[in-house]
């Protein structure tokens, strides 16, 4: 194996383990975004696309499920189907879950996301159809799970009690700057792939890159529900 593939697994690789190991803290909100939300009055656009964008390109549980979707598309046409999709069902519970406010449990509802990477992960080794012998539709999986990485951003917003004045524009705005930080993250990781898959090494390490997936999904799985019933 020549030296320049080597270090192109290698650094494809050291990138998946990190963004197992970082979503851990997916939804994390630094001290600035949070004295923010919570002193905001009114209308803020431009402020809360920001924070979208930047959760979601900080919020590495959902750009790991992403990974895990478009790892074996290789045509644009199903890269943007899939994606929206996952953009579809996002939107609609981020939406729905702080206008109705809706509760939902954040431990429980990360560890559903984690769940989401593993069984993408798993999804892409074929498991279903060795362990199972059946395949589960893959675009409604991406869709239903798109819900639950909805009602994550919507738990984490409804967690400052936004003032109802201007509610529907700014939670508007932080979906737009969510769909912006997507575009964004899922661009440098297509660039990435796109660079890897010139190699052969892409089919020939595959399964060890979705079970780094896996193995995130289920770090995630294992420190919320911790979380969950220590707390």
């Amino acid at each position: 194996m020549s030296q320049p593939l080597a270090n192109t697994i290698r650094f494809m690789v050291i990138f998946l383990g990190l963004l197992a190991s970082f979503s851990l803290f997916a939804h994390g909100v630094d001290e600035g975004t949070k004295q923010f939300l919570a002193a905001n009055q009114g209308v803020s656009i431009l402020p809360f696309i920001y924070i979208g964008a930047k959760h979601m390109v900080t919020g590495y549980d959902h750009l790991l499920f992403l990974v895990g979707v478009i790892f074996f598309l290789y045509r644009t046409k199903d890269v943007l189907l899939y994606v929206s999709l996952f953009t579809i069902g996002h939107s609609i519970t981020l939406l729905y879950g702080v206008f109705y406010d809706i509760q939902v449990n954040p431990y429980l509802i990360d560890a559903i996301i984690g769940f989401s990477i593993v069984y993408k992960g798993f999804d892409n080794l074929g498991g279903f159809k060795r362990v199972f012998g059946f395949q589960p539709n893959t675009k409604v999986a991406v869709m239903i799970f798109g819900l639950f990485h909805g009602f994550g951003l919507a738990t984490k917003i409804q967690e400052f009690n936004l003032p109802k004045e201007g509610l529907m524009t700014n939670i508007i705005a932080f979906n737009v700057g969510v769909e912006i930080g997507q575009f964004l993250a899922l661009g440098v990781v297509l660039i990435m792939m796109s660079f890897w898959r010139r190699h052969q090494s892409y089919l020939k390490f595959s399964t060890a890159a979705n079970t780094l997936l896996m193995s995130g999904g289920l770090m995630l799985v294992g420190f919320q529900l911790t979380g969950y019933f220590t707390n």
